[in-house]
């Protein structure tokens, strides 16, 4: 299981990243890894803002459908067109190629309210007892 140092987690398994003035989302490498086979992603309309916590897409993989949670509040910017095509990205490449959306934050500062990945790691060893 990889915990990306580089990133911030929600207990809902998205993983943030600030990219400028941006914020990079997906799931977690444990979210992947427990939904198994991903067979399809459906996002957002570009421009459409949500709040933090807030449902913005789903998640479906061969065990499952999963709703993806905002970890900060925002606009939508840019939806990851590739997974369309080839949703198996988000196994494949979980903190990379299969991010989900970008956002715009309306509170850049929210991303600091989330865990770091030693925080994320110890969090999902909770989940497998």
């Amino acid at each position: 299981m990889t915990f990306d140092a580089n990133v911030r987690y929600q207990d809902s398994h998205e993983w943030a990243r600030k990219d400028g003035d941006l914020v990079v989302v997906g799931i977690s490498d444990y979210a992947q890894d427990s939904l198994g086979d991903v067979v399809y992603v459906e996002l957002p309309e570009t421009g459409t803002s949500k709040a933090k916590t807030e449902a913005f897409g789903v998640v479906e993989s061969v065990k499952a459908a999963s709703d993806v949670y905002m970890p900060v509040s925002g606009e939508i910017v840019e939806v990851n067109g590739e997974l369309e095509e080839n949703p198996a990205t988000v196994n494949e490449s979980p903190f990379e190629a299969g991010w989900l959306v970008k956002i715009k934050p309306s509170d850049p500062a929210e991303i600091d309210g989330l865990m770091d990945a030693a925080a994320y790691e110890e969090f999902t060893k909770g989940l497998d007892d």
